[in-house]
């Protein structure tokens, strides 16, 4: 699914659009709404600016991914696109009942919002998505109108995990935080049904139902025979555990006569070993199509989450009929047996009951087509209602034309977000700087592109750099200095000293092995000035051979020692690629022998590290410690050993 957006932004009112998931791919159903809910709005009459609050990315990295994010897709989309940096470690744990409803706002997104009011003054309404992003709202000037589009129901949402013996890895609060966060916004954008009438009796904001249009793809036909049927997702929870469950079920009794399960989308990465008879993987599909083709009937099997599934949505504006539990179908108000199934077990039995008979498969079609009329009749009746509001709104504000895109700026903005100088000569989007030494090829490229993370010319993408600073127009150009790496058949000259770069690590750099050990090692020399998210002291507290240990902090999610970690001792001129084998906890107060340097360091806990090293390593120095949670960096004094 993709934006289909106008090209001309002239002579139109504005919306900025504030989003902590990209909006391009389109490869996720939070993606999805974005992209629905934005061409609403166009289709409305406005004009989007769009800020993407890069939790996502970080998020992605955290779980050792690549960030699936496509900035210049997004600035061929919008009038404006402005990128915020992630650079609070957002908790995905909470040791208390819920978070609290601002945990996930950090000041940065608040900063932001602040300075576009300034530079943006004509702007009539403020969009954020998600509730735990609402305080970035406080901040937006009098008399410009505020919304919220939920996308779920948080308060309560870690109770949907207990069947299953899981802990969330996503938002959730409590009614209180939830009633807080609604309050800040003139307008609250429900999904479905039943969460705005929750929504309603928790906030005298007023609260409007949105379900998302799925245009047409394709006209209903009935299959002539059920051979596949077909689940496309994303790696979330919900998904996971739904889809996960039916698979089990699927196989129990399978026989080459019965249709086979194809599974596409970034699910497929959190699914090995699955397949096997009646089941396959397509892996991720870049076009939507191309899944639907291989899909006569789709499930959505889904146990648990709340929202409104995205995939029935698409699965019915390609003319496919579905089978799917009550919750699966929830917001679509279905009345077809078939459409509320009370678990797998019983979509199961469903879909072998229209793949043995034409007339039952013909009679699901048809429902599933009424269904989708129905659906899509109150889709565009709530699009109507919403586009009233906002334009009401806009007169009742006073809230002049925008300007179009780069007219009547300040110079001053205008030349902040024209594409930076980078740091060679000539524009880097045309070529890109490379430095040399030590064994190591360093590229660097200013560019809105974020992928591919890997080329052959280029090498291993293995860091991608962050803006300094806020609250000006250079900050938030959505364009950024990744850097590649790649081994060099020369090694004249010392690895290059790229000073204190603040910077994102790349999984493929922490977590995998790509690059020669020499190269990795040359590569830490390089980043050996890096920005550290948090620094602290250690101690070298016995060395053997090959074999190191080192007593310091650690971060507190870091003890369990389960972390993907890359470790590098620099020492003078040596530098040596270190192997953790194992993490031990201290006693408490072994946490005063050592300061938090940074000030930065979360929940420190003593610990004593220990390491293998290819060769002996050096004394003293300064171990690098990577993880896709962060960089942390230890000084180890010499001769502690």
């Amino acid at each position: 699914m993709g934006f289909v957006m106008l090209p001309d932004h002239a002579d139109k009112p504005a919306i900025l659009v504030l989003t902590p998931m990209p909006a391009a791919p389109v490869s996720a159903g939070n993606r999805r709404r974005l992209a629905a809910t934005c061409e609403a709005l166009t289709r409305g009459g406005f004009a989007i600016d769009l800020a993407y609050y890069a939790h996502e990315d970080q998020i992605y990295r955290r779980f050792g991914q690549h960030p699936p994010t496509d900035l210049a897709a997004m600035e061929r989309t919008f009038r404006n696109v402005f990128l915020i940096e992630a650079r609070t470690v957002i908790p995905l744990k909470t040791r208390s009942t819920a978070f609290g409803i601002d945990e996930w706002c950090p000041d940065e997104v608040g900063d932001f919002v602040a300075w576009y009011g300034s530079a943006y003054p004509e702007t009539g309404a403020v969009l954020v998505n998600y509730v735990f992003l609402s305080r970035a709202l406080e901040r937006v000037p009098p008399g410009v109108l505020t919304l919220i589009d939920t996308h779920d129901r948080f308060a309560g949402r870690q109770n949907q995990y207990r069947p299953f013996r899981a802990e969330p890895n996503f938002f959730y609060t409590d009614a209180a935080g939830e009633a807080a966060g609604l309050a800040r916004a003139d307008v609250v954008l429900a999904i479905q049904a039943a969460e705005a009438g929750s929504f309603a009796s928790l906030t005298d904001s007023r609260v409007l139902l949105l379900p998302p249009h799925f245009p047409v793809q394709k006209p209903f036909a009935v299959p002539e025979r059920v051979a596949r049927i077909g689940f496309l997702g994303h790696g979330n929870d919900p998904n996971l555990f739904s889809i996960g469950r039916f698979i089990r079920v699927w196989r129990e009794g399978w026989t080459p006569d019965r249709p086979e399960l194809v599974i596409a989308g970034e699910i497929c990465r959190s699914l090995p070993g699955v397949e096997g008879p009646g089941v396959r993987l397509l892996g991720y599909l870049d076009r939507l199509e191309d899944f639907y083709a291989q899909a006569d009937l789709v499930v959505a099997p889904m146990l648990m989450g709340s929202g409104l599934k995205m995939k029935v949505g698409e699965a019915l504006s390609f003319g496919r009929p579905v089978v799917g539990t009550e919750i699966g179908l929830e917001g679509f108000e279905p009345v077809e047996p078939a459409h509320r199934c009370r678990d797998a077990e019983a979509v199961k039995e469903a879909v072998l009951a229209v793949a043995s008979d034409a007339d039952a498969l013909a009679r699901l079609t048809r429902a599933s087509e009424a269904l989708f009329t129905r659906y899509a009749a109150t889709a565009l009746a709530a699009e109507a209602e919403l586009i009233e509001l906002l334009r009401a709104g806009r007169v009742e504000h006073g809230i002049p034309s925008p300007r179009t895109r780069g007219e009547g700026r300040n110079d001053k903005v205008a030349e902040a977000l024209s594409p930076p100088a980078g740091r060679g000569e000539g524009n880097p989007d045309a070529a890109s700087v490379v430095i040399k030494g030590g064994g190591l090829a360093l590229t660097c490229e200013t560019t809105a592109k974020s992928r591919p993370a890997a080329t052959p010319d280029l090498g291993v993408l293995v860091a991608t750099e962050r803006r300094p600073g806020h609250g000006t127009a250079a900050v938030y150009t959505p364009q950024r200095q990744r850097w590649f790496a790649r081994a060099e058949a020369s090694t004249v000259g010392d690895p290059p000293d790229l000073g204190a770069l603040d910077v994102a690590l790349s999984p493929e750099w922490v977590r995998d092995r790509t690059l020669p050990p020499a190269t990795r090692a040359a590569l830490a020399r390089a980043f050996a000035r890096i920005q550290a998210d948090w620094e602290t002291e250690g101690r070298i507290v016995g060395s053997a051979g090959d074999r190191i240990e080192i007593e310091t902090l650690l971060p507190g999610v870091l003890v369990n020692g389960t972390h993907p970690a890359a470790a590098f001792l620099i020492a003078g001129e040596g530098t040596s690629e270190l192997r953790l084998e194992r993490v031990t906890p201290l006693h408490r107060r072994t946490i005063d022998a050592y300061a938090d340097l940074t000030g930065r360091l979360p929940a420190p806990l003593p610990v004593n590290l220990s390491f293998r090293a290819a060769s002996a390593p050096p004394a003293g120095g300064c171990l690098l410690f990577l993880t896709d949670d962060g960089i942390g960096r230890i000084v180890l004094p010499e001769g502690t050993a």
